[in-house]
């Protein structure tokens, strides 16, 4: 067949080009269960017959008139089979951050006019159980997991006769590149979700820009592993782009257990998000710590030595020499613990570490920073595998396709198929981000050498002090989570003399410390009252203020009992900060800041 237009294209596409024995596998009872590309296109049909059969469909053709069906649930194969069977019938996928709470998905799902909904396990069905009264487009719900009083979405994969299966080839003819596949609502930072609206073309743009980007890797036949959300538009994107690549999808079964899964599935790339390499980078240094003698001087002389890298820039002779005697003696053992297949880790929703990106480049595991947002399918730009078209710091050259331009406040603005058809029902906020055909994407930018984009902050994000200077937080924060003892820090100062903090402590590193000096942990709440504790967080503050401008520098700082969360409501989905959330609920720890209390 010619290259894909719709998403769903990229079922058929595989199967004719290079059909894969595990296109889509998850664990079940301790097992890999393997759907081959020929199961996952015969169950996509079954379901899509059944949709039908209860009267899901394209309705009247139009944007608000073709059905809604949502998705609420961790990632299975299910979920992508179950998505590219909405869209084959057109109609339109709503999928749902299974950590939403109750207001937002009755918002959601009442706007949506959402029919039916397909759920992952019965917290989850319980959850919609709980508002379903106020919804009264809904007519079933669906689970993915066995599920007391929920039909089984195995139920959707009765036998199609000859006549239905004929009607859902003909819709799926029928659905145009320009029609809409999918609303994705965003919560942001702050306020009501917006629904935003993309159509196949939207997307399908976005695989095509980024398969130049996995390709050049060499990922046909290999394997890449699934954890980030698949209602995320930067991993759901991915998946139609493994689809498109002849990649194998393979679904972690929980944070918990990633390392482990890792392993078995052997990845030969993945996508992330920057706390999650942290995470990884956080576990690499503590078993660093619990060497010993020669064993632990080599780690950290390797550490040192990996954290000095750069890409296009000569180091010398002496320099590759010790780099690949710390390649044999440390770092094969971190791609081991990776699955020793890893050849490169796609990471975007946040600014990454430039440490990050030198220390495991160094070590043979590539990190391609890249960034985008919802309303541009996502991606505007990604860092390459190749080192020419690579630079630390940036999020690389653009996507194919995809035009750029700054304007005199340094905004970025995008332009291309990638861009959304607007947000649903809502031309009024559509407008505001809309000037023409250009997307302001609400970020502060640069372009270096012409052509790798760097993001210095967020728009909304700059405040000024009571002297007149601007300042952008995310630069600070960004430094300052380097430090050992940092684990989440949101800077404030909107009118005040001077920058202050609000800072979560690494609890775990503070624990070990206190290990080590032979004294007992005071636990999380006392411990951020304990002046050894509050020293030696006052010193990394101290140390990397010395990074930025007096105006720019971290003056006063409070110290809080517990990390920021998704169910907490202080973090977005992709673990960024609703600082408009967390100024509110600490409003009183921030006067203090700006009090003589602190002093």
């Amino acid at each position: 067949m010619e290259q894909p237009k719709r998403l769903f294209d990229c079922l058929a596409y595989q199967l004719e080009h290079f059909p894969l024995d595990d296109m889509l596998s998850a664990k079940e009872h301790g097992h890999w269960k393997k759907y081959s590309t020929s199961d996952v296109q015969d169950h996509v049909l079954r379901i899509s017959a059944s949709l039908l059969a209860q009267g899901i469909s394209n309705g009247d053709g139009t944007t608000e008139g073709r059905d809604k069906v949502a998705i609420l649930s961790q990632n299975c194969p299910e979920w992508m089979m179950v998505d590219m069977a909405i869209q084959q019938i057109g109609a339109v996928s709503v999928p749902v951050y299974p950590t939403i709470n109750n207001s937002e998905l009755q918002f959601i799902l009442s706007d949506a006019a959402v029919k039916l909904i397909f759920v992952g396990d019965d917290t989850l069905y319980r959850k919609v159980l709980s508002i379903q009264d106020a919804l009264p487009d809904l007519q079933a719900i669906y689970a993915f997991k066995p599920v007391a009083g929920a039909p089984h979405w195995t139920a959707l994969l009765a036998d199609t006769t000859p006549e239905v299966a004929q009607r859902v080839q003909q819709l799926s003819h029928s659905v145009a590149e320009t029609d809409l596949a999918t609303i994705l609502y965003t919560s942001g930072t702050t306020g009501t979700p917006k629904g935003v609206m993309l159509s196949h073309r939207n997307i399908i743009s976005n695989v095509f820009g980024s398969a130049d980007i996995i390709q050049e890797i060499g990922v046909r036949g290999k394997r890449a592993i699934s954890f980030l959300p698949l209602n995320h538009a930067f991993e759901r994107m991915a998946t139609y782009c493994f689809f498109y690549s002849g990649v194998s999808v393979y679904y972690a079964e929980s944070m918990e257990k990633i390392a482990e899964n890792l392993r078995e599935v052997k990845p030969t790339l993945f996508t992330t998000v920057p706390r999650l390499l942290e995470k990884v980078y956080e576990g690499i240094l503590a078993k660093g710590g619990e060497l010993t003698g020669i064993k632990k001087r080599l780690f950290f002389w390797a550490l040192r030595l990996a954290e000095q890298y750069e890409i296009n820039q000569p180091q010398g002779p002496s320099y590759k020499v010790q780099l690949a005697l710390a390649d044999r003696l440390i770092f094969s053992k971190w791609r081991e613990a990776l699955g020793g297949e890893v050849k490169a880790i796609i990471t975007g929703a946040a600014a990454c570490q430039v440490r990050l990106l030198k220390v495991f480049t160094a070590a043979g595991i590539v990190i391609q920073e890249g960034y985008g947002l919802t309303e541009a399918s996502p991606i505007i730009s990604g860092n390459r595998y190749s080192e020419k078209n690579r630079m630390f710091g940036t999020v690389g050259p653009l996507l194919k396709d995809v035009e750029v331009r700054l304007a005199p406040d340094g905004e970025i603005l995008c332009k291309g198929p990638n861009v959304m058809m607007g947000y649903y029902k809502r031309p009024d906020l559509t407008a505001e981000v809309m000037e023409g055909d250009w997307l302001r994407t609400g970020d502060i930018g640069t372009m270096l050498e012409d052509r790798f984009l760097k993001i210095t902050d967020r728009k909304k994000e700059l405040f000024k002090t009571s002297g007149g200077k601007y300042v952008a937080p995310q630069p600070i924060e960004n430094k300052m989570v380097e430090s050992h003892w940092i684990e989440q820090i949101m800077v404030v100062g909107e009118l005040q003399k001077y920058v202050g903090a609000l800072i979560v402590p690494a609890f775990q590193a503070l624990k070990e410390w206190y290990a080590k000096q032979g004294q007992p942990y005071p636990g999380d709440q006392a411990v951020i009252k304990d002046k050894q504790a509050w020293a030696l967080i006052n010193d990394a503050v101290a140390q990397y203020n010395e990074y930025f401008n007096h105006v720019e520098q971290v003056k006063k700082f409070v110290l809080l009992p517990y990390n920021w969360s998704i169910e907490g409501g202080e973090l977005t989905p992709t673990l960024k900060l609703k600082r408009k959330v967390i100024q509110e609920k600490y409003k009183d720890l921030i006067s203090l800041i700006y009090t003589k209390e602190l002093a």
